[in-house]
């Protein structure tokens, strides 16, 4: 059934591919940005900002489902923005919102994963009806990893820590289907095709730009690397979509190695 849908974050890494497959999904969709923009066929734009609320009720007028893929990397700004999201939903009588999280965030203390953790919390506490979909890290994440590593003479991983990075195609596509569904509260966790050590994904990095420089791994101290060590990150009786991260990096654009 075909639905009007508000995308947040519809420029970013996620959001950029949930548009086209809502809308090639039949729905009504709308992108919200804090910058207009042109681009997408069958899409309207709407300027607002979760970060102060403004635009937001314009944004959500005549809006059924929400599909949030925005996020801040720094600070508490996730938590910020969903409590003016939801307030914003509930004023226009929205009746779902579809956010999409992170994998392991309860177990991993990392800030960025504490900020999403009370993101979420928000959500559930706020009486709109949701679901909440934890994917693991995305391919573009691991590549960046790597990618910034870029004038060091071998490339560095992280000794006995293993990620199962998923395509975001894969993503958007599950995330769509959940906005065609009743509410659900908390979705399966999702995460990509394969299981690899970071080392072996810092080879196929190496092996796809032709570089001639060695992987070393490192042990890694600390709660967040031993949380990583013991899988708090993966999910693998739930993988999904077929694009593996070796695949990925053949069809990405290329990186200095």
């Amino acid at each position: 059934m075909p639905h009007s849908i508000l995308v947040t974050g519809a420029t970013g890494t996620l959001g950029h591919r949930v548009v086209p497959e809502a809308v090639g999904a039949g729905h009504r969709v709308r992108a919200l940005s804090r910058r207009s923009h042109v681009g997408y066929t069958g899409v309207h734009w709407a300027q607002g900002d979760l970060l102060d609320g403004t635009g937001l009720d314009a944004a959500l007028d005549g809006i059924d489902v929400v599909v949030n893929c925005a996020t801040q990397p720094t600070g508490g700004k996730d938590v910020n923005g969903m409590r003016n999201l939801v307030a914003a939903a509930a004023r226009a009588g929205v009746a779902h919102i579809v956010h999409v999280s992170i994998v392991g965030i309860d177990r991993i203390p990392l800030p960025y994963y504490r900020a999403k953790l009370g993101a979420e919390r928000v959500l559930t506490g706020s009486g709109v009806r949701h679901t909440v979909l934890r994917a693991t890290q995305f391919h573009e994440l691991l590549r960046t990893m790597f990618a910034v590593q870029r004038y060091s003479p071998v490339l560095w991983a992280l000794r006995g820590v293993r990620f199962q990075p998923i395509d975001t195609a894969a993503v958007a596509a599950r995330l769509v289907e959940l906005a065609d569904a009743p509410p659900v509260g908390r979705a399966p966790d999702i995460g990509g095709p394969t299981v690899h050590t970071h080392a072996e994904l810092a080879q196929m990095y190496l092996d796809a730009r032709r570089s001639r420089r060695r992987v070393v791994a490192l042990p890694v101290p600390g709660r967040t690397a031993a949380a990583l060590r013991a899988g708090a990150n993966l999910v693998p009786d739930n993988p999904v979509g077929t694009v593996g991260f070796a695949d990925y990096l053949g069809g990405a654009p290329g990186s200095p190695a």
